[in-house]
């Protein structure tokens, strides 16, 4: 993909800058969807199916994701690489702006705000388990629950209050 001038800013919103490629990142790193029927059904913004596959395939043009090898009776799940892991520190510094500045329902706001409490050394911590996930990296040691335990322990709570 060749950008329209040598901007790296205009590069980034090239490959990143319609909504529908970023919420497909959203589900792949949080929901951890990684085959396309999971990405069709779980996204809560109803992505049609013909937006959803070019929008996958323009991702893995940019080399932000990658797309595993479907085998006889078996669907082909999508990995990110490491720029696609790499564009976490972005959607986090979306999701602040969004916390700040837009309005929504405070089960949908738990996950960002836990991740602003954690701040810069909880999206490494996210980041480094997107590696175990998505590349095979030997998983680092820590104390206590997981990044990712965490977020998704936050996430039902607010899902129990809001029953």
């Amino acid at each position: 993909m060749e950008p329209r001038s040598e901007c790296p800013i205009n590069a980034a919103v090239e490959v990143l800058g319609d909504r529908w490629s970023l919420i497909v990142l959203r589900d792949v790193i949080f929901g951890d969807r990684r085959y396309f029927r999971a990405l069709l059904t779980g996204s809560i913004e109803g992505i049609a199916s013909n937006i959803l596959a070019d929008r996958l395939k323009r991702l893995i043009d940019a080399g932000i994701l990658t797309r595993g090898t479907a085998v006889r009776g078996q669907r082909a799940r999508f990995s990110l690489t490491e720029a696609g892991i790499q564009t976490l520190p972005i959607i986090y510094a979306l999701g602040n702006w969004g916390l700040d500045w837009t309005s929504g329902g405070a089960e949908l706001r738990s996950r960002q705000q836990l991740m602003r409490d954690g701040g810069p050394a909880f999206v490494e911590e996210l980041m480094d388990e997107l590696r175990v996930r998505h590349l095979g990296a030997p998983p680092k040691p820590h104390d206590g629950p997981s990044a990712f335990d965490r977020l998704n322990a936050a996430d039902a709570a607010e899902q129990q209050q809001a029953d």
